[in-house]
């Protein structure tokens, strides 16, 4: 297998000197999250999809949730202190993030937004979320996660 080159995700955890492992699914055909987990042969509750919403002030908002689970919507506006959330257009999410859909990760948008992950990452003690491209995830110890991005935990699926 050739070398894969660095993403984005990777050359930050690497400026903040933050240990991760890649893992690349390219010729897999996996798509949706639980798909990527099956192809990296991994518990689809350690693999987590990062979620951009914009709340009802404007503000926008990353949720990152394990594959196999939904985002309740009432519960992440709650976490934020809105009155509502939405999900962004996927048309708005490449020129909001820098990132495609199927490959967004919390790490390395163009800004950083308010980041809440999943009350449940805290179980395991790495977790895998995008590394920036469609076929690449990098799995990361999440206490050292915050290093690169400050983030809260909040119960956040229904």
């Amino acid at each position: 297998m050739k070398k894969q080159e660095k993403t984005n995700v990777m050359r930050l955890l690497d400026k903040y000197k933050i240990s991760y492992q890649s893992h690349f699914y390219t010729d897999t055909g996996a798509v949706s999250g639980p798909e990527v987990a099956a192809a990296l042969n991994e518990d689809p509750r350690q693999v987590f999809k990062t979620l951009v919403t914009v709340g009802k002030s404007g503000q926008h908002y990353v949720f990152v949730v394990p594959v196999d689970r939904e985002l309740d919507l009432k519960k992440a506006a709650e976490a934020v202190g809105e009155k509502k959330i939405e999900m962004i257009r996927a048309k708005e999410l490449l020129p909001l993030t820098g990132y495609v859909h199927g490959g967004c990760s919390p790490v390395g948008m163009k800004k950083q937004f308010p980041t809440i992950v999943d009350a449940s990452s805290s179980s395991w003690k790495t977790i895998m979320v995008s590394g920036g491209k469609i076929g690449c995830q990098v799995e990361v110890d999440l206490q050292e996660l915050k290093q690169a991005i400050p983030f809260t935990l909040a119960d956040l699926c229904s």
